[in-house]
């Protein structure tokens, strides 16, 4: 009889949450549908690697917005502007656009080494490897150099919304929301100028018109966003690298080989590139870092990273990006 009325009172209770729930969430896109977008007329973006260099020509590109690309290497930003003349020149070889709007989108990208130089973009979107204290690090200045209305977006693929949205609080006062209101993940895929789909990612402390503004600009950048909460992976990597992980355990225990791997997921279910090829292009030592995010925050162990995965990150075989990976290069 107990455990009757304990469970009819679980369920009762079970049924209030997700009452509350649903009008939570018919509150938030209510609360969205209210808000304003506010006009993006100048962007910057941290980091000038080929994600980052991708958002800025894309935004370049389509939004026709000038973009601030910022990185403390000379080295870097020379390599990434030349990877954008390149990109540039084969579309007009290929009359995808003129060489007049190819010098126009070339004109529109500024390359600093100097954070200040973001003073006056609407909003930013921090493009640097996946190591939580330097995006941190960098949230904080942005939250000090950015205007007060800047949006502060990152382009994540795993790191806590809401954790970098706490770097740009004061240390004695996590309830100032003055910057981290403003702070949001923009998700971009790889390679930019070829993916359209994007993901917009809210931190707990995240506006409505921040999530306006964002989802605005990735459309005007001609993406087409999806919504996803603060968890871990967000949706892509949530589905996606699992599904690389289990290719990788296949070929470590023998199941199949490369080819029988990739060619059964490419033939069998129309994908365009196999797992493996396609942890290639990523770059192992990011599917490492994905799969460790997963596995030590959410506990279980469907998420441990494949022995092969670590031990070809641990050879420095990362991919296409190194010349070796599960393919030759």
């Amino acid at each position: 009889m107990s455990t009757a009325l304990t469970s009819r009172t679980a369920l009762r209770a079970s049924g209030r949450y997700v009452c509350q729930q649903c009008r939570a969430f018919s509150l938030s896109q209510r609360t969205l549908a209210e808000a304003q977008a506010a006009e993006v007329k100048k962007l910057g973006v941290v980091g000038a690697g080929q994600m980052g260099l991708g958002i800025a020509l894309v935004a370049s590109r389509m939004a026709k917005v000038p973009v601030v690309v910022v990185d403390n290497s000379q080295k870097s930003l020379d390599k990434g502007l030349a990877f954008a003349d390149k990109l540039l020149s084969k579309d007009v070889s290929k009359d995808r656009i003129s060489q007049s709007d190819a010098d126009a989108t070339r004109s529109r990208l500024t390359p600093t080494t100097k954070m200040d130089d973001l003073g006056d973009v609407d909003m930013v979107i921090e493009a640097v490897p996946e190591i939580v204290d330097l995006k941190r690090s960098i949230f904080t200045q942005l939250a000090q150099v950015c205007p007060p209305h800047a949006v502060l977006a990152t382009n994540t693929s795993s790191i806590s919304i809401t954790l970098l949205a706490r770097a740009t609080c004061p240390p004695d006062n996590a309830t100032d929301l003055s910057a981290a209101s403003r702070v949001i993940s923009t998700h971009f895929m790889n390679p930019v100028p070829v993916q359209k789909g994007v993901e917009i990612i809210s931190a707990l402390q995240t506006s409505p018109t921040t999530l306006a503004t964002a989802l605005a600009f990735c459309r005007a950048m001609g993406k087409i966003p999806s919504v996803s909460a603060d968890s871990p992976g967000f949706l892509a990597n949530r589905i996606l690298m699992p599904y690389i992980n289990e290719a990788i355990i296949c070929l470590e225990t023998g199941v199949g080989d490369e080819e029988s791997i990739d060619g059964i997921m490419k033939n069998g279910t129309n994908v365009p590139m196999g797992p493996l090829q396609l942890a290639d292009f990523i770059g192992l030592d990011t599917c490492l870092s994905i799969m460790e995010v997963l596995h030590g925050q959410l506990g279980d162990s469907k998420y441990r990273p494949a022995v092969r995965l670590r031990l070809m990150v641990q050879a420095g075989w990362l991919g296409k990006k190194s010349g070796r990976g599960f393919y030759k290069y």
